[in-house]
Parts: structure tokens; C-alpha cells; sequence
């Protein structure tokens, strides 16, 4: 058989739990149809809960204390760095990418950092900033949006709405079909409509949702009633005199006023936006079905990182809890089509293990040092054990999860925060300096010191 083809869809922001076969409460029948003819990894965390130094990590397999990309700052992923996508390539592929790589600066004209993107592996690009940057910089998008008479209209609603209230949850100026991640998905589709290239393809769809703001459109804004929508977790007890860290001065300087039904239409419209992205991805597989190429097809689904979305009356991520850190990642194969038995792994993984996985599945693999882990043999079976542990970094703190339990240390190397997942998968009693637990905080510290010492790296680039 030829070698496949790999498709690699890719939201911003999107929890874990926020897919029919994964929460319940939000209609994706294509993933949920991706899910069900490959794995659904149902522990995996992302490496950093933001954007920036989470797509590091995607690339290069580094994690941020490698890197000391801690957070969403001014940098630009080098293009001599080693890149997972420069080895796809490099096998014979055409590469291409349909979306937000938030890999440099979104600033000034993204169509002037094309040659960047080509370096760092990727032949063919349509790159956009995120809803936050699309009112900003200068896309192809956006482009089209100002001629259309789009773009300013965006610009004062987005301006509006961070002025007015940062969640607030409004329809979207921009009609559906002009709607950013619908831009995303039919700009792929139609390259894959006419892809005639003499070589397999592989094809990054970035999409830049369900990232805030709020502002689906309709019909996918209505779509959902508030009332089914299910309740956020509540703020968590503490055990008087624990460490603190990071996530305490968050709660405290960035907590959010709700008015009543605040969190309930946050999630609704969300639920509608993640519906849309699934809508244009079952368009994408209709293009590729009708190519004859999709039981050839790899696909990879992940996310760069999670939202709260009122969850311990919090929005946005940046933190260690479940809503923040832990991602969807589906991977679905030829080989697990034919078998027809869909599977649910729930041991550990990490979202940025997708690269060598990909690699793997070219039909090569990557030669230099790095720390993600292909999926493939996790792949065999649900209790097959891909790591012990997931590792998550953010502003020089650490968190370490198992299936077990959660810990967080903060910049002092202090557990601030300790969660049983199997007796508290919601998160409401941290239990970090309880003296009843000590010896569960100094062992999860240790696996943590541990995991961080087995991976260590002079110079990253």
C-alpha cells in the first residue's frame, strides 16, 4: 500500500471534555467518527496551558525548561531549529498548513512570514492569527474580511467587548461564511479538492476556535440551550497554611464577575463554535472520502491547551486545573480502520507526543534529542502504558499528573497543590499541605524532580 496520507486538525483552547464521546454535552460527530475508528487518549495534558510555549513544545518536542518559552512572549521559533514537520518533508511529502501556528509574533502582515513557515517545513501555508490577533495583523483572511467591509466592524466589536465585559458572549459581526474557522476549513478543503501533487500529502488544519471571545455565529450560537449545559466545578478548599503559588494570585487578581447565567452562555456558545470546527472537519473528510484516499489517511486531532469557561469561577486557562490542562487527542489510523474496533487508552500522554507519532507513521523517525513519545504502541490496546506521568509546565512551575493524582509545585519547589483524581476527579479539595498526605505530596515530587532531570538539554536550538 502507498504511504498515507496524514491529516493533523488542530483546535485552540478546546477541553478535553468539550466531544460527544468524550463529555457529552457537545455535538461532534465527526471526531466523535474519528474516535471511534482509531484511539481516544482520554489523560492527555497539554505541555504548557497556553499558546505560545505549547506550540513550542508541539514543534520541537522540548519542554518549556528547556526552551525558557515559560509563557506567551515575544519569540520566534528559530528556522534552523529541528522540526518534526521539516522530517515529514523531508520523506517525500507536500506539506501544507491551513490556519494559526502562533510560532512567531503575530504582528504587522502574516503573509510576509511565509519563507519562515517554509523553513520550518511546510510547502504550501495560509496562515491566520487567533481571534484575539485576526484584529490586529494583516492575513490573507483578513485581507478578504476588508474588502468585504469586515474587518473594521470586527475590530470595534472586539474592542467592545474586552472594554465592556471580557465575557461577554455575543454573536460574531462576521457572517458564518466569512466566520475565521470556517475560513480555515474550506481554504484546506478546497486545496485538498485540488491537490494533484505527484506525492502523499500531509495537511495541518490550525484552527484559531473555540479560542475566546464568545462570538459564534448563528446558527451555531443558538444551538445549544443554557440549561443543558452542564454546571462549572466550584473553587476548591484548601488545608489552612498550604504553599501557594501562581494559581493563587490568579484567582485573586484575574477572577472574573459573573452575573447570573454568565457561565451557562459562555459554555453554550462555545459548545456551538467547538460544533462548527467539527462541521467544517466532516466537510474536509467528505473532500478527502471522495478522492478515494480516506481509508489511507492518518488522522491526529489535538488541541494546544483547555478553557476554563467558569469552571472555579475562572475563564481563559493559564493554570494547573483540569479545565486548563487537559486536551482532546484522537489518533486514527489505516491500520486501526481495518481493524474496527475503537479504543480508549487512559494511560498518561502529552499533546505534543503527535510529532513523532506522525513520523512514525511516514515511515521515518527523528534522529535528534527530544522528548516526545510516538503513540503508536499505545495504540495496540486500552491498557497499554504510554507514560507513567504527564508533565505540564507554566511561569517556572511544574505540574505532574498520573491516573491517580495531580500535584502542582510552585516556583519554590513547594507542593501548593495536590489532587486525588480518582476520589476528586472534579478538583474541589486540594489537599496539598495536609500532613495526612505528606507522603503522596514527596512522592509525586519526586517522580516530578525525576522526570525533569531525565530531561535536560544544554542548548535547544
Amino acid at each position: 500500500m502507498a504511504r498515507p496520507n496524514i491529516l493533523f486538525l488542530m483546535t485552540d483552547q478546546q477541553r478535553w471534555d468539550a466531544m460527544g464521546c468524550s463529555g457529552n454535552w457537545v455535538l461532534t460527530k465527526n471526531l466523535d467518527r474519528i474516535a471511534n475508528e482509531g484511539v481516544r487518549f482520554s489523560n492527555c495534558v497539554t505541555t504548557t496551558p497556553i499558546c505560545i510555549p505549547a506550540r513550542v513544545t508541539l514543534q520541537s518536542g522540548l519542554y518549556a525548561h528547556n526552551t525558557h518559552v515559560w509563557n506567551n512572549i515575544n519569540f520566534t521559533y528559530p528556522a534552523t531549529a529541528q522540526s518534526w514537520m521539516r522530517v515529514i518533508r523531508d520523506l517525500g511529502y507536500r506539506t501544507s498548513l491551513f490556519g494559526k501556528t502562533h510560532l512567531h509574533p503575530h504582528r504587522g502582515d502574516l503573509r510576509l512570514k511565509e519563507d519562515l513557515l517554509h523553513e520550518y517545513g511546510l510547502d504550501d501555508v495560509n496562515e491566520i492569527g487567533g481571534p484575539r490577533a485576526s484584529a490586529a495583523v494583516m492575513s490573507h483572511m483578513t485581507n478578504l474580511w476588508n474588502e468585504k467591509g469586515l474587518l473594521e466592524p470586527y475590530r470595534e466589536d472586539f474592542r467592545d467587548r474586552f472594554a465592556t465585559k471580557p465575557h461577554v458572549v455575543r454573536v460574531s459581526t462576521n457572517p458564518l461564511e466569512y466566520y475565521a474557522d470556517v475560513y480555515v476549513g474550506q481554504t484546506a478543503k478546497a486545496y485538498l479538492e485540488e491537490y494533484d501533487f505527484d506525492k502523499p500529502w500531509f495537511c495541518w488544519v490550525s484552527f484559531g476556535g473555540p479560542h475566546e471571545p464568545w462570538d459564534a455565529p448563528e446558527p451555531y450560537a443558538s444551538m445549544y440551550k443554557l440549561g443543558d449545559m452542564p454546571q462549572p466545578t466550584r473553587r476548591f478548599s484548601s488545608f489552612n497554611g498550604r504553599p501557594e503559588g501562581w494559581l493563587d494570585f490568579y484567582m485573586e487578581r484575574s477572577s472574573p464577575k459573573f452575573d447570573e447565567g454568565d457561565q451557562a452562555a459562555m459554555r453554550a456558545n462555545y459548545a456551538g463554535n467547538v460544533t462548527l470546527i467539527d462541521d467544517q472537519i466532516g466537510e474536509i473528510l467528505s473532500v478527502i472520502e471522495a478522492r478515494g484516499e480516506l481509508e489511507n489517511t492518518v488522522i491526529a486531532f489535538t488541541s494546544d491547551h483547555g478553557e476554563m469557561n467558569g469552571d472555579a469561577d475562572l475563564i481563559y486557562k493559564m493554570n494547573f486545573l483540569d479545565g486548563s490542562v487537559r486536551v482532546p487527542l484522537l489518533m486514527r489510523t489505516p491500520e486501526s480502520l481495518k481493524s474496527g474496533q475503537k479504543c480508549v487508552n487512559d494511560s498518561m500522554v502529552e499533546n505534543c507526543d503527535i510529532g513523532p507519532t506522525l513520523v512514525e507513521l511516514a515511515g521515518g523517525e527523528i534522529e535528534y534529542r527530544q522528548f516526545a513519545k510516538s503513540l503508536l504502541p499505545s495504540m495496540a490496546g486500552p491498557d497499554v502504558v504510554h507514560r507513567e506521568s504527564g508533565l505540564s509546565e507554566f511561569r517556572g512551575e511544574f505540574m505532574i499528573a498520573t491516573k491517580e493524582w495531580k500535584a502542582a509545585v510552585n516556583r519554590e519547589g513547594q507542593v501548593y497543590l495536590l489532587f486525588d483524581r480518582v476520589e476528586d476527579p472534579q478538583e474541589c479539595r486540594n489537599l496539598a499541605g495536609n500532613p495526612d498526605f505528606d507522603n503522596v505530596s514527596n512522592t509525586m515530587r519526586a517522580q516530578l524532580l525525576e522526570r525533569i532531570s531525565c530531561s535536560q538539554l544544554k542548548q535547544p536550538w
